[in-house]
C-alpha cells in the first residue's frame, strides 16, 4: 500500500492548479483569437473539427501561365499539406510540372484567399489582366485594405467566405466586384498572352561557382545570375498580396505614366477626330459602326488619296469619349489604325511645312537644285493699264496690227511676197519696235517670260552651226 507524505499532497495539488489553471487560459486564448466559433470547437492541429475553407478541392485556381502549356498535365494533390501564406490556416497543395525543362510549382495560398483577390493561387497575379494587385488597384481606383492582425483576419476572412458563398461565383466580392468594369491604363499593360518563360528552373547555385558537374542533364538553369542589387530580385509575397511595396508593381506604374496619351485640345469647338491607316479594306460604313456608340456623328469624310477619314461628332463630349475609347487601341478588319484630333479652321489654313517642320514635327532636310522663292509681283495701281508682255510704255498699242493666219487648204505665201506682219496704222505712227529677241529683256515677273530661260538663242546657235 502506496503512503504519500504530506509534502507530496501538497505538490500534487499544486500540479492540479497549475493545470487546471493552464486548461482556463488555453480556453480563453482560442475564445480570444476566434477558435470557437458557433459552438464548436475549430481545432485543426487536434482533427477535431475540420474548417469550412480548408475543404478538398478538385482543382485549383490558377492563371494561364503558371497552369503551362501541356493540355495533359498531372497534378498530386494533398489535403492540408500547408498552411496558406495569407491567413496561415491549413489548404489542400497541388503540385505540377508545366512543361519540358521547367521547374515544379505548388499552389501558395488557399483558395479564400485567391478569390477575395481575384488572384492565382500561384503567382498572385490578377486572373483577368495578369497583372500585380498594386496595379490592378491604382487602375481601378480602389482600396481595398485586408486586416494584418490574426484576430481581425479571422473575422474578415469569415465574412469573405460568407460573401463568397451567396454569390454565383462569375464576379470578384469585396470592393474589387463594386469597382467598374475596365480601366484604360489596365487595358495597355494587360498582358493577353501567356509569359511561360516565368517557368524557367531557377539558377544553378553550383555552377555559379564552378561546381556543378552534372552538365546537361542539371535540372536547374547554367547562367549568369542577375545584379542582387536590382530591386526586382527582391519580392516578397506578401507584399505581392497586400498591394504594397511591390517592385514589379512600380515598374509597371513608372512604364504607365510614360506611355502616349491623346489630351483633347484647348479650343472646345473642335469635334472632329483624325483617323489614319485606312487602306483599301475600312470603308465609312466600319468606321460608323465602331464610332457611332460614343455618340451623334455628323459628318464622315473619307479620303481615299491618304488613306484617312475624318469623322465630325455633334457634341464636344462624345468626341472626347471615343478620342479616349480608341486611342492606340483601334483595329479594324485587321488594321491598327491612328487616331488624333482635327485642328481647327484658323490653324487649317496655315498647315504646312513651317520653318522646315512638317505638321506631324519631323524636321524635313532642304531638297538641293530647287529654285528659290519667286518674287511677289510689283505693286501697280488699279488705274494704271497692266503690261503683261514687257513693251515699251512709249509704244501705242495701235501700232502692231498682228496678221491672221490663212485660212486652212491655202498655202501661206512665201517670205517676202506676202502682207507685212507688222504695218503702221496711220502716216504718222511711230517705228516699229524690235522683235522680242533683239530687245533688252525688261522686268520679269515669272521665269517663264524670260526669253533667256526658253533656249531660243541656244537652238538658233546650234541650227546655223549645224
Amino acid at each position: 500500500m502506496l503512503v504519500l507524505s504530506r509534502q507530496q499532497n501538497i505538490n500534487f495539488a499544486t500540479l492540479y492548479y497549475v493545470v487546471k489553471s493552464c486548461l482556463y487560459l488555453g480556453v480563453w486564448l482560442m475564445l480570444s483569437v476566434g477558435w470557437i466559433q458557433q459552438g464548436h470547437f475549430q481545432l485543426l492541429a487536434l482533427g477535431l473539427k475540420q474548417h469550412p475553407s480548408t475543404d478538398g478541392k478538385d482543382f485549383p485556381i490558377l492563371c494561364q501561365t503558371c497552369l503551362g502549356e501541356n493540355p495533359y498535365i498531372r497534378m498530386t494533390k494533398e489535403k492540408y499539406g500547408k498552411e496558406c501564406k495569407i491567413c496561415a490556416r491549413p489548404f489542400t497543395v497541388f503540385r505540377w510540372c508545366p512543361g519540358t525543362r521547367m521547374r515544379f510549382k505548388k499552389t501558395e495560398v488557399c483558395q479564400t484567399c485567391s478569390k477575395m483577390k481575384n488572384v492565382c493561387q500561384t503567382c498572385l497575379l490578377d486572373l483577368e489582366y495578369g497583372l500585380p494587385i498594386q496595379v490592378r488597384d491604382t487602375g481601378l481606383a480602389i482600396k481595398d485594405e485586408v486586416p494584418k492582425s490574426d484576430v481581425n483576419k479571422e473575422y474578415y476572412t469569415q465574412n469573405m467566405e460568407r460573401e463568397i458563398a451567396n454569390s454565383d461565383g462569375t464576379r470578384p466580392v469585396g470592393q474589387l466586384g463594386k469597382a467598374p468594369s475596365s480601366s484604360d491604363m489596365l487595358l495597355k499593360l494587360a498582358r493577353t498572352t501567356p509569359y511561360y518563360k516565368r517557368n524557367r528552373p531557377h539558377i544553378c547555385s553550383f555552377w555559379v561557382k564552378g561546381e556543378c558537374k552534372r552538365g546537361e542533364e542539371c535540372p536547374y538553369r547554367h547562367e549568369k545570375p542577375t545584379d542582387p542589387d536590382d530591386p526586382l530580385a527582391d519580392q516578397n509575397i506578401k507584399d505581392r498580396y497586400y498591394g504594397i511595396n511591390d517592385p514589379v508593381a512600380d515598374k509597371l506604374l513608372k512604364r504607365a505614366s510614360t506611355m502616349p496619351r491623346l489630351d483633347p485640345p484647348e479650343d472646345k469647338s473642335i469635334t472632329t477626330l483624325y483617323i489614319g491607316g485606312l487602306g483599301d479594306t475600312v470603308t465609312d460604313g466600319d468606321l460608323k459602326s465602331h464610332f457611332y456608340q460614343f455618340g451623334e456623328i455628323r459628318t464622315i469624310t473619307i479620303v481615299q488619296r491618304q488613306q484617312c477619314a475624318f469623322i465630325q461628332f455633334a457634341t464636344r463630349q462624345a468626341a472626347e469619349m471615343a478620342a479616349e475609347k480608341s486611342f492606340n487601341k483601334l483595329i479594324i478588319n485587321g488594321r491598327r489604325l491612328t487616331v488624333k484630333w482635327g485642328r481647327s479652321q484658323a490653324a487649317r489654313g496655315k498647315e504646312g511645312i513651317k520653318d522646315g517642320v512638317s505638321e506631324m514635327g519631323t524636321r524635313l532636310d532642304p531638297v538641293p537644285g530647287l529654285p528659290g522663292a519667286l518674287p511677289p509681283p510689283p505693286a501697280m495701281d488699279e488705274e494704271a493699264p497692266a503690261n503683261y508682255f514687257n513693251l515699251d510704255p512709249s509704244t501705242s498699242p495701235a501700232v502692231m496690227n498682228i496678221a491672221l493666219p490663212p485660212p486652212p487648204g491655202i498655202n501661206p505665201p512665201p517670205p517676202g511676197f506676202g502682207p507685212p506682219m507688222f504695218h503702221p496704222m496711220g502716216p504718222m505712227a511711230p517705228p516699229m519696235p524690235p522683235p522680242m529677241s533683239m530687245r533688252p529683256p525688261g522686268q520679269i515677273h515669272y521665269p517663264s517670260q524670260d526669253p533667256q530661260r526658253m533656249g531660243a538663242h541656244a537652238a538658233h546657235g546650234s541650227r546655223h552651226g549645224d
